[in-house]
């Protein structure tokens, strides 16, 4: 079975007419979270950051890991009020509403490259987001990539006035 077969689509969830990605099924599994780690750690290695950051909480799992393999650094970026140092805040919408990113004011040293990782593109807000905040620290932002991109929401699109790379590992239409 090929790492993508590994995740599990979950129909109606959660609310009806959404095909809910569930990568637990993908990190239990030794091979498949290898393979999309090594996946990741590719094209963030063709980056050559200084850095990587992940977004609370999925982000959290892939990009700490990609960062081990990489031998750097990794920047939380958390859900409001996670962080105990300075902060900066970023609002952003949701199909729903409105939600908060903070990232500790000193996380980022200036000019420093950096790629963030997330495990799903989908209207690209929260990615955007956080790309915001990492550049309010004094980053370049080079990268944001993902486990998952779910295209026809077309969240790549917010990245594309910038010179910022978006790569995805798995790519799906719905």
């Amino acid at each position: 079975m090929n790492a993508e077969e590994l995740i599990r689509v979950i129909p109606d969830y959660p609310k009806e007419g959404i095909k809910y990605r569930d990568i637990t099924t993908l990190i239990k599994d030794r091979l498949g979270f290898q393979t999309s780690i090594d996946r990741l750690t590719a094209h963030c290695t063709e980056l050559q950051p200084d850095v990587i950051a992940g977004i609370d909480a999925r982000g959290f799992i892939f990009g700490s890991a990609v960062a081990y393999k990489m031998n750097l650094g990794f920047i939380p970026i958390r859900k409001e009020g996670k962080l105990p140092a300075k902060t900066f805040q970023e609002r952003y919408e949701l199909e729903y509403g409105t939600d908060c990113l903070e990232i500790h004011a000193d996380a980022i040293k200036k000019g420093e490259k950096v790629v963030l990782v997330d495990d799903l593109l989908a209207t690209g807000g929260t990615a955007k987001a956080a790309e915001t905040l990492l550049s309010r620290c004094g980053g370049k932002v080079v990268g944001v990539g993902f486990l998952i991109e779910l295209s026809a929401l077309k969240g790549r699109e917010l990245f594309k006035d910038t010179d910022t790379e978006v790569f995805s590992i798995f790519e799906f239409e719905d």
